[in-house]
């Protein structure tokens, strides 16, 4: 009869989860006894960065991570990042080693103490097998949920003596061999009535959501402000972690503003406002106003029924997106409204010293491959970032959307390994990085070829904004003077370099992105403050 180690394997093998990201402990060496051939173990030094490389791999390859973390002590760490993966619809499949079964009880050292309950919150599954020989079943089940709309982290926590028991071959067979597949479709009712609402109104628009790229939808988007006229903004930024419509078409905008009284002033003049892919909407910071401006509807498509009933205002439709799009684009005839104008180039940046993050930005632009990946988490200059980059393939934008930081670092380094044949570029505030700083060392190890981009201002930027924002004054700890980060690249191993000026600038990225040996890093000192444009 098999082992649940060797069932457990069969099973990750059937869904080509053979990469595993982790950070072992004694609770998980017999997990990996006699690791086999082909599977790749990716090593990180702490459990956080482990769970953002996951996090930015699943979400690159559109297949479930898996993801190996040290009992209490590890998963206490990661709990942040998972926090990420869940705000980021991430597929992410974590094992959490456990004492032996006869000690935990008595809660010997290492012991996972009420296991379900830390990650409960984060994850869409939390469980521990009540026998060895439910491990697989279980870890089958945590696959399909983390893999149905809509996508997020499982957890099964497994005691460290499950994986040498013997199971039945024949209900092995059954757990490995069943697939579960996803893609509801929307009510075709609600769609026809959607067409009619859209066809009817007079100045629709569309707010595009990051689940437009999750889902594949990206040229049903575009199908649909094309034959429909519609300008087009995107979800507000701090809680889109990807692009759903090319940022430099004719039909853009914009990106729709964080709160509440901003949102609803830049809908005015719009009768119907289609949401697509996004929670309507990730605001913050609060600043109040009507949700919406007096005569305006809204509808939502979505593939989160949590999403959908939490909204506080308008109506609903839950479903995939691509196919609801699909449904939607076959139903509406071509419109005959006036097509948008569009916003014309980015603003040109002025010269500083030391330079602006929007200068920094423009540079990127010229000098990153045409399909080249971002992954972002420099607060600061976010809204520069967007308006200066206007990333237009899909699978090319990665943001943390819950907002905690230590997703882009670890996140970059998962998603160049997704994609190796594509250029990461990482760009990140200095005080990002300390959150994940060890994924350098990853990043050394395994030659990773990403180029982390670190812009440093010496400051937490974005908090003193939120400072003036609420009207408060004397907050402490938010400076970062003497923050070397390219220092410590180099003590990872990471071949790192300081440009200051422009012409620095353009030759360090163009060096880098031409570059197969591994990891590159460019610090750029940059302005202090919010970089807006």
């Amino acid at each position: 009869m098999p082992t649940v180690r060797e069932v457990t394997y069969d099973l990750f093998r059937k869904h080509s989860m053979t990469t595993m990201f982790g950070n072992p402990g004694s609770t998980e060496l017999p997990m990996l006894q006699d690791y086999p051939d082909d599977f790749e173990y990716v090593l990180g030094l702490q459990e956080a960065a482990v769970v953002g490389m996951a996090d930015g791999y699943a979400q690159a390859t559109g297949r479930p991570s898996l993801v190996n973390l040290h009992t209490a002590p590890g998963l206490g760490n990661a709990v942040g990042a998972i926090f990420n993966a869940q705000a980021n619809h991430s597929p992410v499949v974590i094992t959490v080693g456990q004492q032996v079964r006869a000690q935990i009880g008595i809660q010997a050292n290492l012991t996972n103490r009420d296991a379900i309950r830390v990650a409960d919150p984060y994850v869409k599954f939390a469980y521990e097998p009540a026998r060895a020989e439910d491990v697989p079943q279980a870890l089958a089940r945590a696959i399909h949920l983390a893999t149905l709309p809509p996508k997020g982290p499982v957890m099964v926590s497994i005691p460290m003596d499950d994986w040498d028991m013997e199971m039945s071959a024949t209900d092995a067979a059954l757990i490995v061999a069943r697939d579960v597949e996803g893609g509801s479709g929307p009510d075709r009712a609600a769609i026809a009535a959607l067409a009619e609402r859209l066809a009817g109104a007079s100045n629709p628009v569309l707010i595009a959501g990051p689940d437009i790229d999750a889902s594949g939808a990206w040229d049903e988007a575009i199908r649909l402000a094309e034959s429909q006229s519609l300008p087009v903004w995107a979800s507000p930024a701090p809680g889109g972690g990807r692009i759903g419509f090319p940022e430099r078409h004719t039909s853009f905008r914009g990106i729709l503003p964080p709160a509440i009284g901003p949102a609803g002033q830049s809908l005015e003049g719009h009768d119907l406002v289609l949401v697509v892919g996004s929670s309507v909407f990730p605001y913050y910071p609060y600043l109040p106003g009507p949700f919406l401006p007096e005569g305006t509807d809204l509808v939502a498509i979505t593939s989160d029924p949590d999403e959908a009933a939490r909204a506080p205002m308008g109506d609903a439709i839950v479903g995939d997106v691509k196919l609801a799009l699909n449904d939607l684009n076959d139903l509406l005839e071509d419109s005959d409204r006036p097509a948008p104008e569009s916003i014309g180039d980015p603003p040109v940046p002025e010269e500083s010293d030391p330079v602006s993050p929007s200068m920094v930005h423009s540079i990127l632009r010229r000098t990153l491959p045409e399909d080249g990946i971002a992954v972002l988490e420099a607060p600061s200059a976010t809204l520069s970032f967007r308006s200066q980059m206007r990333i237009s393939n899909p699978g090319s934008y990665f943001f943390g959307a819950g907002g905690g930081l230590g997703f882009g670092l670890s996140a970059a380094v998962g998603v160049q390994m997704a994609h190796p044949e594509r250029q990461v570029v990482c760009v990140i505030g200095e005080g990002s990085v300390q959150y994940a700083v060890t994924a350098f060392w990853t990043a050394a190890t395994y030659r990773v070829p990403v180029v982390f981009l670190v812009e440093r201002n010496e400051e937490y930027a974005i908090l003193k904004w939120f400072q003036d924002i609420e009207q408060l004054t004397g907050s402490p700890g938010l400076d970062l003077p003497a923050l070397d980060t390219a220092a410590i690249a180099s003590g990872y191993g990471i071949e790192s370099t300081v440009a200051r000026t422009p012409e620095e600038i353009e030759a360090a990225l163009s060096d880098a992105f031409g570059a197969t040996d591994g990891p590159r890093l460019i610090e750029v000192p940059v302005s202090k403050g919010i970089s807006l444009f």
